[in-house]
């Protein structure tokens, strides 16, 4: 699917749908062209080729959908690979999907395999404010990877409520799941933070090295992404030392649990000795006990039974040991 904008002074925003004569609008003095394809089929694929003449390599990184983050500068434009993530649950890895950008003189390209809900936002955008793109494809270009990066954002807050979830989970009645949660959250923040790392050397590369397709005063711009994935990245190592510290609490409160099940069977043996000795002792099969002529020896005998329990029992308490 192609879903383009063409913006021409005095005349405003045009919404193209599908396949256009993307190379004779982009001749045209003072336009400005925005081509987001989503999923494109080999026939739409083919314009990146045939209408815009990319690179066949840039192309092929496009096509493979397996691409790192990376920036080529090939003279005429820019191509650059960035990542987009999504939050599904706890349980799910985070969604990560590719978003390749070519920046040209008046145009820019995005090409996406999935549907992303901040494409509905720029869409709108740029339905309801030409200054989106009438302002040029580099302004385009920045307004798209800032929107990418505060969805990062989104992410980030999303899984701070996760691991203040967990550190209450923790402190409370937890379980297996608890475990789980930590681990997979932990993956989820690790996974987030080799995708952030690799593009903010991008932004950064962006804010620092002059283009020539790139407006001087969007350097620091730039420099205000590249701020955000660094405190982004901060923000996940925080959440990750919290998770490592929330997983210890976990393995104390298990082994301190363990620890007090033991106590209580190691007191309950102890307290059940002097009776096993006493009744070894005595034995359990005479008419009379204890010393066989006692007439009442068996209810003396369960007495003293019973009075050594409890003095075990006191003793324990005064000891503090339960």
């Amino acid at each position: 699917m192609i879903k383009s904008f063409y913006y021409l002074p005095g005349e405003g925003v045009k919404v193209l749908e599908g396949i256009a004569d993307f190379d004779k609008l982009a001749e045209v003095e003072n336009s400005i062209l925005w081509v987001d394809m989503c999923k494109p089929t080999d026939q739409e694929s083919f314009i990146l080729t045939h209408d815009f003449k990319f690179h066949p390599l840039a192309v092929e990184d496009v096509i493979s959908e397996k691409a790192r983050t990376k920036i080529d500068d090939y003279e005429k434009y820019l191509f650059m690979v960035f990542q987009l993530v999504d939050f599904i649950g706890r349980e799910e890895d985070l969604k990560v999907s590719e978003l390749d950008f070519f920046l040209s003189r008046n145009t820019l390209v995005t090409v996406h395999y999935d549907e992303h809900r901040i494409f509905d936002y720029l869409y709108n955008r740029a339905e309801r404010d030409e200054r989106l793109i009438s302002r040029g494809a580099d302004y385009l270009f920045h307004a798209i990877v800032d929107t990418v990066v505060d969805n990062y954002n989104t992410i980030l807050d999303i899984l701070e409520y996760e691991v203040d979830q967990v550190e209450e989970d923790v402190l409370g009645e937890h379980n297996e799941d608890t475990l789980i949660s930590i681990f997979t959250l932990r993956r989820d923040i690790v996974q987030l933070k080799r995708i952030v790392m690799p593009q903010k050397e991008a932004v950064n590369h962006l804010s620092r090295k002059s283009h020539s397709l790139i407006s001087e005063n969007l350097s620091v711009y730039f420099s205000d992404i590249y701020d955000h994935l660094v405190r982004i990245n901060d923000m996940a190592d925080t959440h990750r030392e919290i998770l490592n510290s929330s997983l210890e609490v976990y393995y104390s409160s298990v082994s301190t649990k363990t620890n007090e099940i033991i106590k209580f069977l190691t007191i309950l043996s102890a307290i059940f000795i002097p009776p096993t000795f006493l009744v070894g002792l005595w034995g359990m099969n005479f008419a009379n006990m204890p010393e066989l002529n006692f007439e009442h020896g068996y209810f003396v005998s369960l007495g003293i039974i019973f009075l050594v329990v409890l003095g075990m029992l006191f003793f324990f308490r005064k000891k503090k040991w339960f």
